[in-house]
């Protein structure tokens, strides 16, 4: 296969872009910059109007959300980072609630149209063929829909296997570029999170296999599973927390059911030592988001543990991930689709940790959740929740024992407050709930 093409200005290339078009925009690290700049050049320029723009979480500047293209660009994405969270609270911008898993399902069943899909893309090998780099996840179904597909390539990609692998001839229009890709510092846990790390250690077995984030609890959980064996990972996400772990042997994928030895996600987001690691690294499987977020896939792995996080958590163990009341923060993501996923694995657990209280004091454990909250994993299905102040079962049991669990490991600022709101709603019985 020819290996060799012709490159264009990103000024030159999204002129197929059209007004009314639907694109999608490369996730995370892998948003193209140089595209979506020339993109929103157009839209100041008056050469377009509604034009659709769909992603998940996106890193860098996110302009085309902006009161400034009001009309000219409307924000539909699967997920609210924080590049335009203060956009979609403002009403400028919106998002699209969805599981992660089905977010590929949008084009590939035609839900949402994809005019132009805007990638990032390493060199292509001698074959012809190229990688998608840090994100697969959504991407790929974009590309086998999109009318025009239009390539960033760029050396800073890493050249990555599984389902990042695509021919040359699935790309209309090619672009070069030599920009870094977007790196995450790895976050260093406070002595909370360090303490909510080792509360989490504590519930994962050897040979169980991991989800986590990127962030400094996923962080300190990780650096406090030294002394565990054979860990696994199939996750959405892989960032640097991992990558001692692995060197070390600790996670090696040896007792995975499916993928066995492989590191499974569908995205990627760290530093620079995280992009060389799995730059061509074939223990590396990034794979398309209907296969990592499938609960059916995730089930399959034995002591399949995921991590989540939660903004709050009431007393009966409803979790809100998405929105701070009314405010959205961020949304659904792959939170559901692990938490099924780990629910229905042989010896699985889906664990929610956090911190008691917020920065500024506020409970995150709370008699009920702010009003226009929204709920996420529904409560019946949460099994761990884990504060710096211990972690609880709360699976198989009563509404009051919940309660008493939850209490228990609160603030102790606010643990009298949350035992009044569980008298005043269950009455004086609640007094003498044991839990077992």
């Amino acid at each position: 296969m020819n290996n060799t093409y012709k490159s264009v200005t990103a000024e030159e290339a999204v002129k197929v872009i059209k007004s009314g078009d639907h694109v999608h925009i490369s996730s995370v690290s892998a948003a193209p910059q140089c595209l979506i700049q020339a993109m929103c050049n157009r839209g100041r320029n008056g050469e377009l109007k509604n034009v659709y723009i769909h992603h998940l979480h996106t890193e860098g500047p996110a302009p085309y959300a902006s009161e400034e293209f009001e009309g000219v660009f409307q924000h539909d994405a699967f997920f609210v980072g924080k590049n335009v969270r203060k956009a979609v609270q403002a009403g400028y911008a919106d998002y699209i609630p969805v599981n992660l898993v089905d977010t590929q399902r949008f084009y590939r069943e035609e839900i949402l149209p994809c005019d132009v899909a805007l990638i990032q893309v390493c060199p292509p090998d001698k074959h012809g063929f190229v990688s998608l780099g840090t994100s697969v996840d959504a991407t790929l179904a974009a590309v086998e829909k999109a009318k025009t597909v239009i390539a960033v390539v760029n050396p800073n990609v890493p050249r990555t296997f599984g389902d990042a692998i695509i021919p040359m001839s699935d790309i209309d229009i090619f672009v070069d570029d030599d920009t870094p890709i977007i790196e995450a510092p790895v976050a260093v846990p406070d002595s909370v999170q360090d303490a909510i790390g080792r509360n989490v250690a504590e519930l994962i077995e050897d040979g169980a296999c991991l989800q986590m984030g990127i962030g400094a609890i996923p962080n300190a959980v990780l650096s406090n599973l030294t002394n565990h064996k054979d860990l696994g990972i199939h996750t959405e996400m892989f960032s640097d927390g991992a990558l001692n772990l692995i060197e070390k042997g600790i996670i090696n994928g040896s007792k995975k059911t499916l993928n066995k030895g492989k590191v499974v996600t569908t995205f990627t987001m760290g530093t620079k030592r995280l992009y060389d690691f799995i730059n061509e690294n074939p223990i590396v499987s990034m794979r398309d988001v209907g296969f990592t977020n499938n609960p059916k896939n995730i089930a399959m792995q034995n002591k399949m543990t995921s991590i989540n996080s939660a903004l709050e958590i009431d007393i009966t163990g409803q979790v809100c991930a998405e929105s701070i009341g009314t405010k959205f923060f961020s949304g659904i993501g792959g939170q559901l689709d692990f938490v099924i996923g780990a629910s229905l694995a042989n010896r699985g657990k889906n664990i929610m940790a956090m911190p008691s209280a917020t920065t500024s004091g506020i409970s995150k454990i709370v008699p009920t959740l702010k009003a226009g909250a929204i709920g996420g994993a529904p409560r019946s299905m949460i099994h761990w929740i884990v504060t710096e102040y211990g972690a609880v079962n709360v699976y198989g049991k009563s509404l009051q024992q919940r309660a008493k669990l939850l209490i228990s490991i609160a603030h102790p600022d606010h643990r009298e407050e949350l035992e009044k709101a569980a008298f005043e709603r269950y009455g004086s019985h609640f007094n003498y709930v044991q839990v077992f």
